[in-house]
């Protein structure tokens, strides 16, 4: 999940730069955790139940990530991959609820089943993610 100052764990910065014929693009994707406060207990299981925390204001926190979000890389294209069914199902519902809440037309959120969606390696299954997201890859 994330801290009370909104960063994410597991966080990582990606950035593509292409130099072709003189002219120079760039394409930076980021990767973290959910940004509300949940976690994973280890335990015997090869993938422990996702628990959502009760006790806290989640969207303090979901805000702050989201503030440093834009202010560093501009507008936000969230692309969500975990499991729509299942013991991830309440992390993408409350993800979309609260961006759906905070309504910042700087950011964008699309859930994408990926284990659905490609299962038994039909990797071109992920055309279906990539029509949702051309509009927005343009700008």
């Amino acid at each position: 999940g994330i801290d009370s100052e909104g960063h994410a764990a597991n966080f990582v910065e990606t950035e593509q730069i292409v130099h072709y014929k003189g002219s120079k693009a760039s394409f930076v994707q980021t990767r973290g955790s959910i940004p509300f406060f949940w976690s994973q207990r280890p335990n015997l299981k090869y993938k422990p139940k996702p628990q959502i925390s009760k006790s806290v204001n989640h969207m303090d926190g979901f805000q702050r990530h989201f503030d440093s979000q834009i202010i560093s890389y501009g507008k936000q294209m969230i692309v969500n991959l975990v499991n729509q069914k299942g013991s991830e199902k309440p992390l993408e519902q409350t993800f979309a609820k609260m961006v759906n809440s905070m309504a910042n037309g700087m950011v964008r959120y699309v859930a994408f089943d990926f284990h659905k969606e490609c299962s038994r390696m039909r990797w071109d299954r992920l055309q279906i993610l990539m029509d949702q997201l051309a509009e927005q890859q343009d700008e």
